[in-house]
């Protein structure tokens, strides 16, 4: 639907009330409950005394004394994450070279700016806070739902039937709670493609009616939820010569696939594969995992898979208080519970298999919290688990080609006070589409050097958590990235290259990285190469004895979150040093503590809780909400970064309430933009039988994904 009046829905807002029951910050406390198992109500996992200014306090000077390769930034062919090009037969996008595209299917990710659009131009008109159980686009733009939970995509699948659901019924279904999105292509004309959906959790009261409680479920059901997580592969097709995109229906649709938490089996990769932490009397060889958990954000590389981030893993374990007592303080630090046998939400999953009980596999908990990698393409192959890329609460990771050829990935631990990462391959990527190059580029994140940022300040000392801007009129800063292992070598003392890897949050710890306020969406710009790091909010900062505002996290009891904006030193992906600045500091624009670029507040959309973020062709940057403290429902919002229309933010679009906006995913002809519409209605209070949203079918609330389009068959944004 295109978007109502401004004026229409100002009265709408006047005279709809608020649906959501505010937990911590902007989210509902059966969010806190169901996605990280309420760990706002637990001592923050981060108890380390490191450092928050370290050696670089002041640190305006070089921060290191190595020289610095001075290479250029990569512009063509190079980033593989949320815009990739439509082109190349039911092949990849490959790095080094512009992929092939349709005509006016728009560059590759990575190329440069398309002619005759500068980077900047974002003509929409923004649309209004509200809270209505719909979505929302601009005037000038439609929307459409192209799938939801419980929609059958594999043969034989029975339609969604919440009073019969089983695992095999939901394995054969599009699951639950879709976060990440990405949209690959399958043919030249840019006129079919694949859908890759993570799934990350499930809400129980508002999957089966009658729920009473998590004991009362049937096996079944809990077999159900369990096959609801993972991630699915849906066919596509473009509507006409229109930018909307629905699931193809009909024909063999040999692409599409479900991957579960209940049955897929996964290969580790790296130096923690086959180690002793892995090994379990089901997997004596420590080599393969049954499914993947809490997988939330992710990336598309450049030889066109996807990775994946398993994120609050913690939660589905019990027994923690039965485990042997020199593995509490490391399950501890990941948030798993060792003081009681059932942690605050627990699924009690270990009814449906018992490997979720640590008391009798403890080592199960080590087999996630990894990057996981996808091949689209090959819906038969083993996805993988990386371990060279450090075990945490991975958001997701987004991977550039420096100009070396050696790939980076970048990462963020969502958790309070937790870190960021970066990941430089051993390997250089080859060019080309062969099966030679497919196979090697296929190993490329299997070994390599792992990274942990701590950041400098310039101006440490009138930093009072107040949110105000420094003297110098920026918040901005130096920093290193912490070398924590290479190859099979570790570089923190008292840690092997394998403990390094399996409890990378400790050795983070141990080299005093810098502690951010929940560092989720990591993602390169495909126009300028810097990177750009979305900090969600963190109400525990400066509060009690947690560690006090800093420059780069620089309000107490910081409900709203920040962008930061790094620039690798040189332009060199692989540098050990870098700048970085707060070019948007997120809440109410009429609120002295926030900070858009220095842009003009009266014209800037409110926008609280940066999540995830994308780039379309331009380089401007789209992001995604999640937990909106300004009493209004989730969104997308656009913004340029480099130009006179830095900083200037405006709201795209809105979803239901109690939702948040994942995805995003910008088509590299700009004439697409999907976001995931996760978790609507979730409201404490709220059942399958009273929902808190009807959205989208208009009977009780489900997650799905939707594409939105220009009517004129235009631009998005411009």
């Amino acid at each position: 639907m295109s978007d109502p009046t401004r004026e229409s829905m100002n009265d709408s807002r006047r005279s709809l009330p608020l649906l959501r029951t505010p937990g911590h910050g902007g989210r509902s406390p059966m969010t806190c409950l169901y996605r990280c198992g309420n760990a706002c109500d637990h001592p923050v996992p981060n108890q380390s005394a490191n450092p928050y200014f370290g050696d670089l306090v002041n640190a305006a000077a070089p921060v290191s004394d190595a020289a610095v390769s001075r290479r250029g930034l990569i512009r063509a062919g190079a980033v593989g994450a949320l815009v990739l090009g439509f082109g190349g037969a039911a092949a990849p996008a490959r790095a080094g070279t512009p992929a092939p595209t349709a005509p006016g299917a728009g560059p590759a990710r990575g190329a440069a700016p398309r002619g005759g659009r500068p980077a900047g131009a974002l003509s929409f008109k923004p649309i209004p806070p509200n809270t209505l159980d719909t979505v929302i686009v601009p005037n000038g733009y439609d929307h459409c739902v192209v799938v939801r939970w419980g929609e059958p995509i594999l043969p034989g699948a029975a339609q969604l039937d919440v009073r019969n659901q089983t695992g095999e019924r939901q394995s054969r279904q599009f699951g639950y709670n879709n976060d990440f999105l990405a949209v690959l292509p399958l043919d030249k004309r840019g006129r079919s493609a694949l859908l890759v959906a993570n799934h990350e959790y499930t809400n129980e009261e508002l999957m089966f009616p009658g729920f009473t409680g998590h004991d009362a479920l049937t096996v079944d059901q809990v077999r159900a939820a369990m096959a609801a997580h993972g991630m699915s592969v849906v066919e596509l097709e473009r509507v006409d010569d229109t930018g909307q995109w629905v699931v193809v229906r009909k024909g063999p649709r040999r692409y599409n696939r479900r991957i579960t938490t209940l049955a897929t089996r996964f290969a580790l990769t790296g130096p923690v594969a086959g180690s002793t932490w892995v090994r379990t009397a089901a997997d004596p060889r420590g080599r393969t995992v049954i499914g993947t958990l809490n997988n939330c954000a992710g990336g598309v590389t450049p030889w066109g898979t996807v990775l994946s981030g398993e994120e609050n893993f913690n939660q589905y374990f019990v027994g923690g208080d039965a485990v042997p007592a020199e593995l509490k303080p490391k399950f501890e630090r990941y948030g798993i519970t060792t003081k009681a046998r059932y942690p605050s939400g627990s699924r009690k999953w270990e009814r449906a298999d018992e490997r979720f009980d640590l008391a009798k596999h403890p080592n199960e908990a080590h087999r996630f919290g990894w990057i996981v990698e996808v091949d689209p393409y090959e819906p038969d192959s083993r996805p993988r688990k990386h371990t060279a890329l450090g075990r945490f609460k991975h958001e997701g990771a987004n991977v550039i080609v420096a100009k070396s050829g050696h790939v980076v990935a970048y990462m963020g631990d969502d958790e309070r006070f937790d870190y960021l990462y970066k990941f430089v391959s051993d390997k250089k990527m080859m060019k080309g589409d062969s099966a030679a190059a497919r196979r090697h580029n296929l190993t490329l994140l299997e070994s390599g050097t792992l990274y942990v940022a701590k950041l400098g300040f310039t101006s440490a000392g009138e930093i009072d958590g107040s949110g105000r801007l420094p003297s110098d009129g920026a918040f901005n800063g130096t920093g290193r990235w912490i070398k924590l292992v290479s190859g099979d070598r570790s570089y923190v003392p008292g840690m092997t290259a394998v403990e390094v890897l399996t409890f990378t949050r400790l050795a983070g710890d141990a080299v005093g990285a810098t502690k951010m306020d929940r560092p989720e969406d990591v993602e390169p710009n495909p126009v300028t190469g810097k990177i750009y790091v979305a900090l969600t909010n963190n109400s525990n900062r400066g509060v009690g004895s947690n560690a006090p505002a800093d420059e780069a996290n620089p309000r107490n009891a910081n409900k709203h979150g920040q962008i930061v904006e790094l620039t690798e030193d040189g332009g060199d992906h692989t540098a050990e040093s870098f700048s970085w600045s707060l070019p948007i500091v997120c809440g109410d624009p009429a609120d002295p503590a926030t900070y858009f670029a220095g842009y003009d507040k009266s014209r800037v959309s409110p926008i609280s809780c940066p999540d995830n973020v994308a780039f379309d062709s331009s380089g401007n940057l789209w992001i995604s909400t999640d937990g909106n403290a300004l009493g209004s429902n989730d969104g997308l919002f656009a913004t340029a970064v480099e130009g006179p229309e830095r900083g200037h933010l405006k709201q795209f679009l809105t979803v239901p309430p109690g939702a948040e906006t994942c995805g995003p995913f910008i088509t590299a002809d700009d004439r697409s933009v999907f976001v995931a519409v996760q978790h609507p209605g979730e409201v404490s209070g709220a059942s399958i039988e009273k929902p808190a949203s009807t959205w989208p079918d208009g009977d009780f609330a489900k997650p799905a994904v939707v594409c939105t389009w220009r009517l004129d068959g235009g631009h998005i944004g411009s």
